[in-house]
């Protein structure tokens, strides 16, 4: 699933290209790629212009020039693509939202393309200053209202390992599995250490450790296993060869040279170092 890094990546291509422009019409070719609870079809944000692109965690929204606004998550595969409509359309394309104006005339497109169909998009209202689908999501580390001894304060009660934790959008958003393996290895912590026997300086360790590698990927465009996550020119993000532990089962940690190991949780895979992360 695209990360905080990689939705990043692909909300900063669509504030490029798609901002100042106006959905001249919009289609849904898939009963799933909307979702169900859309206030209204995206056939009726024909007419309105985009004023800016959004993120707060793994969710994306274009602010509108009306009450709501059009939000997209990307699910498992979700691509969203900025192409000339002259450009033949995907075989897994769901849906698509034609575009006039602007500064850059070249790209007049925004094509969502789904493989497996679990990611979405729809026309929501705000709660606050978020959309309505939005509003439950905890703050994400790059916003700049992050309270980073709040959030520390939060883990520490739990009960809980803290790898889920980490995984949790209701205590901190954008991180999922490749990244908190990444930081927990950074940070030197097992991924199953129960939150409230680690100290406040770990956990602050920890936490620069999430928003350092988060960063990091953002710079390299974020991390492509296959040919799901693509940003919206269609290209992949390159930081999977930055990867210490995520899916790096059997390979020397580069710190120590110990063989990275893969434990099984909750229908996920924890990739960490044996010696390193005690």
């Amino acid at each position: 699933m695209p990360e905080l890094p990689e939705v990043e990546t692909v909300r900063a291509g669509l504030a490029k290209y798609v901002t100042g422009k106006k959905i001249t019409s919009a289609q849904a070719f898939h009963p799933r790629a909307v979702k169900p609870s859309s206030i209204a079809p995206i056939t009726s944000l024909a007419g309105s212009r985009i004023k800016s692109v959004q993120r707060r965690g793994k969710f994306l929204w274009l602010t509108l020039d009306r009450p709501y606004a059009l939000v997209a998550h990307l699910g498992m595969s979700g691509q969203l693509l900025v192409t000339p409509t002259t450009t033949s359309p995907h075989k897994h394309m769901r849906a698509r939202f034609m575009l006039s104006g602007g500064l850059s005339r070249s790209n007049n497109e925004i094509r969502f393309v789904d493989q497996r169909t679990f990611g979405w998009v729809g026309v929501e209202e705000y709660a606050g200053d978020v959309p309505i689908s939005v509003a439950h999501i905890a703050l994400d580390p790059f916003e700049k209202e992050f309270d980073l001894a709040k959030v520390i304060n939060r883990i520490r009660k739990r009960k809980s390992a803290i790898k889920p934790t980490l995984l949790n959008q209701e205590i901190i958003s954008g991180i999922g599995n490749i990244y908190a393996d990444e930081a927990l290895w950074r940070a030197k912590i097992h991924p199953e250490i129960v939150c409230e026997d680690l100290s406040k300086a770990e956990v602050k360790r920890l936490i620069n450790c999430a928003i350092d590698v988060m960063q990091e990927a953002i710079l390299a465009g974020g991390t492509s296993f296959d040919e799901q996550y693509k940003n919206v020119n269609g290209e992949s993000g390159y930081f999977e060869r930055s990867l210490a532990v995520y899916g790096q089962e059997g390979e020397p940690c580069p710190r120590c040279g110990s063989a990275i190991a893969r434990i099984a949780f909750a229908n996920r895979s924890s990739h960490f170092c044996q010696r390193c992360q005690r």
